[in-house]
């Protein structure tokens, strides 16, 4: 969960957003280095006789500003590539949730399990109890396993919403008719916060999402009390 003036992402609590955060540091490293020789550049026009004729039709000053670019697009696009069929691989996962967006909510369905399905609803401010976070709390808690792959599989029964957790590095759109699906896995235990981005409508701003990612043997246990 952020807090007060955070500056940077959210901590990973996946492998996947540990990419994310390592690619984005990367790929600012780059844009500074940039941002650095243009300026250099435009210093050097300004205070120097650098823009002359035979300086700017040199075949070496071609070269450079053609190969650069190339190289620095190949340093972007290999890690970003690496990142991509990451998000999208799936491996033997051990559990699959059914999450479907709905006007003004979520339901969840625990396909592995018979009977195992709830709504969750945000809790509105007059019935919040003391330490919870308004606007972000909910009725009934999404419960998953750490340290082992759970297939979400999203989807919406009547408009666009997008089913999103910062922390986690997920963003899944639910589109009606469709079904998306990603892989979660989480590597420490805790609650993680997350909400519809997408504009959905009047309460768009309403309907947060709450996982509570739990070990292995607590998961069974309120599985078993809720089966």
């Amino acid at each position: 969960m952020a807090y007060p003036l955070q500056l940077g992402f959210q901590d990973a609590t996946s492998p996947v957003m540990e990419e994310l955060i390592h690619f984005h540091d990367h790929t600012l490293m780059i844009i500074f280095l940039i941002s650095s020789l243009v300026l250099y550049i435009i210093l050097l026009m300004l205070t120097t006789k650098l823009v002359h004729t035979n300086m700017m039709n040199v075949q070496e000053m071609e070269m450079i500003w053609t190969i650069l670019p190339a190289a620095i697009l190949i340093l972007i696009a290999l890690p970003s590539l690496h990142t991509l069929y990451m998000m999208d691989e799936i491996n033997n996962p051990l559990l699959t949730v059914k999450t479907m967006g709905h006007q003004w909510f979520w339901s969840y369905e625990y396909t592995d399990y018979e009977d195992l399905a709830f709504d969750s609803y945000m809790i509105t401010a007059n019935d919040l109890k003391f330490g919870e976070l308004r606007l972000l709390e909910v009725d009934n808690r999404m419960v998953l396993p750490t340290d082992l792959p759970v297939r979400m599989l999203v989807s919406s029964e009547d408009v666009l919403h997008s089913w999103a957790v910062p922390s986690l590095g997920l963003k899944t759109d639910a589109i009606p008719g469709r079904l998306n699906q990603v892989t979660l896995m989480s590597t420490r235990p805790g609650l993680f916060y997350g909400q519809c981005s997408e504009i959905c409508g009047a309460n768009h701003s309403f309907m947060p999402i709450v996982l509570e990612l739990v070990p292995l043997k607590h998961f069974e246990s309120w599985s078993t009390s809720l089966a």
